[in-house]
């Protein structure tokens, strides 16, 4: 197939078996749009796992890794909220083999490292993005450090750690914590298997819409709501609808509506101020730690997809998020902080506009991995 990085910001291209993490010239990396056939009888209807669409992955016809590798992960079910919701659909991605939604890009991206020949990866992460790392780390023979700042839940910091990975526990913030995993990647501790800085892990989470299309028999939904920090699910969502839409398989774009905490919101600030570059803003804090990124490295590509799908950012109030979380507990789904902020936010805007399509909602962590 020839899949190629290209920098996003100068348009050099290199060779993923160099193993670089960013461009020379300091821009992160894509993939270089790479050419495939798939429509509906190209889904393995006898794989049970995103690997179904194994043929819009990055991956060369006769690679065949994954099967060792893969848990069994996506194919999560798409249910209403409730009856008085009755276009709200939520998709269950905590209903993965680590309980959260990065599984999607955990799985691609350690089967890219397997077939690089990677030894060591490194990550940071608040928690469940390392969580899967390690997780598929482990299961393919490859040694795994992860990066968690010290707030991080001590339920995730054990979990990373029974997956074998080692924990590194830092002082300080999200961004602290990246610092700290990136000097390590530098200085060439391992593999940088970050889910920020790698764009094989957005190949993953673009499978999300893929269920989508194929469980919504084609009818794709007027909007996709994701809570956004670094943007992995929103990003692979957007890759995934502009592929739909080249391949015909979809007329319409769906909307996408990406939700931020109101305590670190520098994405929404972005946006609400008609800027095209999102700037490094101060995390005052928030229950949502799954999206407490103050530096989004990716956030002018967030903007970017939002306004190409003629999408809204949205704040979710943070006084809202504990009564939200109950209350979809109540609706039988016990979900993280992070997912309740998501709801928090969309249903105020959902009361006080006219959306009546379908609206497809993630629940993208378990409420047990919380503390």
């Amino acid at each position: 197939m020839g899949i190629k990085y290209v920098c996003n910001e100068c348009g050099k291209k290199y060779d993923p078996k160099t193993l670089v993490f960013k461009c020379t010239c300091g821009g992160l990396l894509n993939i270089k749009k790479f050419h495939f056939k798939f429509s509906k009888k190209d889904i393995m209807h006898n794989e049970w796992s995103l690997f179904r669409y194994i043929k819009t992955l990055p991956f060369d016809d006769n690679f065949n890794l994954w099967r060792d590798i893969s848990m069994g992960e996506g194919l999560t079910p798409i249910v209403p909220l409730d009856k008085n919701y009755p276009n709200l659909l939520v998709k269950m991605d905590y209903m993965m083999p680590t309980s959260s939604f990065k599984d999607r890009g955990a799985v691609v991206l350690i089967c890219k490292a397997k077939e690089l020949g990677i030894k060591k990866v490194i990550q940071d992460s608040s928690g469940n993005a390392g969580t899967s790392i390690a997780a598929y780390a482990n299961r393919s023979g490859i040694q795994c450090d992860i990066y968690v700042p010290e707030n991080t839940s001590p339920k995730k910091i054990k979990q990373i750690a029974s997956h074998g990975a080692t924990v590194h526990v830092i002082k300080g913030n999200r961004e602290d914590t990246a610092r700290e995993a990136l000097k390590a990647a530098e200085r060439g501790d391992g593999f940088y298997a970050s889910h920020v800085y790698n764009p094989f892990f957005y190949q993953g989470t673009k499978t999300y819409v893929y269920e989508i299309y194929e469980q919504l028999n084609g009818e794709m939904p007027e909007a996709l709501v994701i809570p956004v920090g670094n943007g992995t699910l929103l990003l692979g969502s957007y890759y995934a609808l502009k592929e739909l839409l080249e391949l015909n398989l979809i007329t319409k774009m769906p909307k996408l509506i990406a939700v931020q905490a109101n305590g670190c919101a520098p994405i929404y600030k972005a946006f609400k101020e008609g800027k095209d570059t999102v700037k490094q803003v101060t995390n005052i804090g928030t229950l949502a730690e799954g999206i407490a990124i103050a530096d989004p490295k990716r956030g002018n590509q967030i903007l970017k997809a939002i306004k190409y799908t003629k999408g809204k950012i949205i704040t979710a109030p943070e006084d809202k998020i504990i009564e939200t979380k109950e209350y979809l507990a109540q609706k039988g789904f016990y979900v993280e902080p992070t997912t309740a902020a998501t709801f928090a936010g969309f249903l105020d805007y959902y009361k006080e506009n006219d959306l009546k399509g379908k609206i497809v909602i993630p629940l993208c962590g378990c409420g047990l991995k919380s503390s």
